[in-house]
């Protein structure tokens, strides 16, 4: 790959042409900005740093709204780079909670349902994550950026619960992914029954420290589900997977496997292909290494 990789502190020519392959940038997504928002935001600034209205700009490799980490943004000719940017293996750090669901396995949509937690523990979910490595078949949530017949999963989804219709998975075919390594990085167990009187705190574990101007001007069309009535089970499960692996099929799975619901309370992609969360720029970084060209 030949297209340049752009790195804090870097300053970058006022001329494209000075990068006949393109420009990759790591982005460090920002907590409730969805991927276009960082698009939108990445190419008003380069096609003023460049004086070119028609650059081209895209992204390899989609994070939902409430997921944050590495977004790789591509800049110029880098743009054709983006499906094999894609290919690469990614890695990413989950908040998986126990004992129940929403509709889209994160909280984009709020808890619609409630299970026992009997069977859930560090020890059986110890076991469970094992038989999650390796290659296998995977339904992608309905809420998702798949293709149904030529429409989006997700709006097909968002029509089925705005009717207050049910929102089956299974309309979705299987893909096949491999999920290379689970790591259980830590594990809290829930104290009191979900929907109880007084029940504790839920913690979120969103990472919002990576841009906290970017984060308050986040986009005010997500919606966050208010999960602090619930003290759930919950871990933190770092995952190596392939193209195409869906973390919160994955966290459905792994409820389904310990006989009970889950959902994701948080999502940060720490590896993208070859980028670590290390080497992403914020906004705010991104924004220092374009400047206006003078007039």
């Amino acid at each position: 790959m030949n297209a340049l990789t752009a790195y804090r502190g870097m300053v970058l020519s006022h001329d494209i042409g000075d990068y006949p392959e393109g420009i990759v940038v790591p982005v460090d997504k920002p907590y409730r900005w969805t991927s276009a928002d960082v698009i939108r935001k990445v190419k008003w600034m380069a096609v003023k740093h460049f004086g070119k209205r028609n650059l081209k700009v895209g992204h390899a490799g989609t994070l939902d709204p409430l997921a944050t980490g590495v977004l790789n943004v591509c800049i110029g000719k880098a743009t054709r780079l983006a499906d094999e940017i894609q290919k690469y293996p990614k890695q990413y750090l989950a908040g998986v909670s126990f004992g129940a669901v929403t509709p889209s396995y994160d909280l984009e949509k709020e808890i619609s349902e409630t299970f026992p937690v009997d069977g859930v523990s560090e020890e059986a979910l110890r076991a469970v994550l094992e038989s999650f490595v390796g290659e296998q078949d995977q339904v992608a949530p309905l809420f998702s950026a798949k293709s149904v017949d030529g429409v989006r999963a997700y709006e097909m989804a968002r029509k089925l619960y705005k009717a207050g219709k049910p929102v089956p998975d299974d309309v979705l075919r299987s893909s096949r992914i491999t999920v290379y390594e689970l790591e259980l990085v830590s594990f809290t167990p829930g104290g009191d029954v979900p929907g109880s009187a007084s029940p504790a705190k839920h913690p979120t574990s969103i990472d919002t420290t990576a841009d906290a101007a970017a984060v308050s001007s986040a986009s005010k069309r997500i919606h966050v589900a208010d999960i602090s009535g619930y003290d759930l089970p919950r871990a933190e499960i770092l995952v190596d997977c392939s193209k195409g692996t869906y973390i919160r099929a994955l966290a459905r799975d792994l409820g389904e496997a310990l006989g009970t619901g889950a959902f994701l309370h948080s999502l940060r992609r720490t590896r993208n292909g070859p980028y670590g969360v290390s080497e992403a720029l914020t906004v705010e970084e991104i924004a220092d290494i374009f400047t206006p060209q003078e007039k």
